[in-house]
């Protein structure tokens, strides 16, 4: 199972991406396994030289009687510590911010990639469009021919 956070491409531009694990509970794992997990709206932060992720949405799972956890929690990102410093200098220093593009499993571990970002202005945002559409015609001329 893999979450995709499509509207991260789309609103930022991801210069460095870094593979995390990602601290949870058990009933966690079992809702992000059915796919019930939302990233859309989620972003990392520093504190304390520890990377947390705030406002990852993932559902209830349904048979998780009083053993549940809270939807929107916030859960600590596993990274080395050498890593953890790049990140918080290269954020401190241009003005960056840390998004989760992807959550998905690497041997029964959930991994989150975790992506660098500059944010993206309207006009950006216009030519990604404009590119897109231009690659969408040129896959349906080839595919008629």
């Amino acid at each position: 199972m893999e979450i995709v956070n499509r509207q991260a491409r789309f609103n930022y531009t991801i210069l460095e991406e870094v593979e995390a694990g990602i601290s949870l509970k058990g009933t966690e794992v079992k809702s992000i396994r059915d796919g019930k997990a939302n990233i859309r709206d989620s972003y990392a932060i520093i504190k304390n030289d520890e990377a947390y992720l705030l406002n990852m949405h993932i559902s209830e799972y349904k048979e998780g009687n009083i053993f549940n956890h809270e939807e929107t929690r916030t859960r600590k990102l596993l990274l080395h510590k050498k890593e953890i410093l790049k990140l918080r200098d290269k954020i401190a220093l241009q003005g960056l911010t840390l998004v989760p593009l992807k959550v998905y499993f690497v041997k029964n571990k959930v991994k989150v990639l975790i992506g660098l970002a500059k944010g993206k202005k309207t006009y950006d945002k216009r030519e990604s469009i404009k590119e897109r559409d231009i690659e969408r015609n040129l896959q349906k001329n080839y595919k008629l021919r």
